[in-house]
């Protein structure tokens, strides 16, 4: 196959890449997303059952983001013709002192639910036993949506709007040619890719591929972590779902445990908790047994403390799937221009989304795309979005970034 003019190319077809693709198709650019294996495959970041959105974020750059996310989901469900999103209340949980906690109900919005009177109190509020000196504040958006197929909608539509997508092209060099300027993209078959402007999306890769084109090194740590997904108990089955509007939601303290109600699996509540330990992409351990007890026995502590008349943790969790975070040192995203005096602003980085980037994916991708054909985010800027917290160069001479102590 002759190597083929686009405007941009895409590499990686996770959920970044495939809303990037999909935000620069939509504005007529000649588009090739590229993904290095199968499509919807699950050796990433962006395959499974369920993600949440929320706005209620300690840092206080997110919420616009959401925001700004929440609506494109609606413009592509929209365009699709179809849900991958289910509305649901957002609850959060902690230790009334918590910092983290007080911010993240500032900057979301988040009331806090009313103690004593029943008709102030969902009735979902009941299956919580909270700790002594625990608060709980709601919040309207929430939701779950169905990843696999948030990832397969929107590669639909770029394809609809004139996008080409191959599989099974891993992108092993990004260089700039000597004749005409344009950026080549080489796949390890041989193939190359002309095209004005790269975007580079590939999750847990990214470290690697940066590596071996510039020789930077990108702090975006690949770790291992576990999906859960618990029994409910008999009779409370209908309590926990989706129809009965039960929250998503996330608890603050020594351990951060997130949920999505019971909506994939039947009788099953997915709780899980954030992080997991280091690993390589390429070489993973895929066991899920005795060696993941970190990922599995703080959860089913704080099970038996705050939900005990509703999920059983006797035997642990009925499924467990292992998936990856690609963590940055102060778990903010990295979106900027590769730079340099080979790449300028004519490549584009979307990185280290720490799990928590997927509820955003429509925003990141549509300002990857203008970054990439613009030179700059209107959208962002118009939003309220300050990309300043995502710059590559918040790591030169501060390793840590942007961590801050909450």
């Amino acid at each position: 196959m002759a190597a083929q003019p686009f405007d941009v190319i895409v590499v990686g077809a996770g959920i970044m890449g495939s809303c990037a693709a999909h935000a620069a198709a939509s504005r007529g650019a000649r588009v090739l997303l590229l993904e290095r294996f199968d499509l919807l495959h699950h050796r990433g970041s962006s395959h499974g059952e369920s993600r949440t959105i929320r706005a209620t974020y300690p840092q206080p750059h997110y919420p616009p983001m959401v925001r700004l996310a929440r609506r494109l989901w609606d413009d592509a469900q929209r365009d699709a013709g179809y849900a991958v999103l289910t509305p649901t209340p957002h609850v959060d949980f902690g230790p009334k002192d918590d910092p983290a906690l007080v911010a993240a109900v500032a900057n979301g919005g988040a009331t806090e639910l009313a103690a004593g009177e029943c008709g102030a109190r969902p009735k979902w509020a009941e299956v919580f036993k909270l700790p002594e000196g625990w608060t709980a504040a709601r919040s309207e958006l929430g939701g779950v949506m169905k990843a696999t197929k948030a990832v397969a909608m929107f590669q639909a539509l770029a394809v609809k709007m004139g996008a080409v997508v191959r599989d099974r092209a891993e992108v092993v060099d990004v260089a700039r040619t000597q004749g005409d300027g344009k950026i080549v993209v080489r796949i390890s078959s041989g193939e190359e890719f002309h095209g004005a402007k790269c975007i580079i999306t590939v999750g847990a890769w990214t470290s690697k591929l940066v590596k071996s084109v510039t020789g930077a090194d990108l702090p975006v740590q690949p770790l291992h972590t576990l999906i859960c997904y618990w029994k409910v108990k008999p009779g409370h089955e209908h309590e926990l779902t989706t129809e009965a509007g039960f929250p998503t939601f996330a608890s603050y303290g020594d351990t951060y445990i997130y949920s999505t109600p019971s909506m994939e699996y039947p009788g099953l509540i997915k709780i899980a908790m954030h992080g997991g330990p280091p690993c390589d992409p390429d070489g993973r351990d895929w066991a899920i047994g005795t060696g993941e007890g970190g990922l599995v026995e703080p959860v089913a502590r704080w099970i038996d403390e705050v939900m005990p008349g509703h999920v059983d943790t006797a035997g642990g969790p009925v499924l467990r799937q292992p998936c990856m975070y690609s963590m940055t040192p102060d778990e903010d995203f990295v979106i900027d221009f590769l730079g340099g005096a080979e790449f300028g602003q004519d490549v584009v980085v979307g990185a280290g989304f720490s799990g928590h980037g997927f509820k955003m994916g429509p925003a990141v991708g549509r300002i990857l795309a203008e970054m990439a054909l613009d030179g700059e985010a209107g959208t962002a800027e118009e939003a309220g979005v300050d990309l300043r917290h995502f710059r590559i160069g918040r790591f030169e001479g501060n390793p840590m970034g942007n961590t801050r102590s909450f």
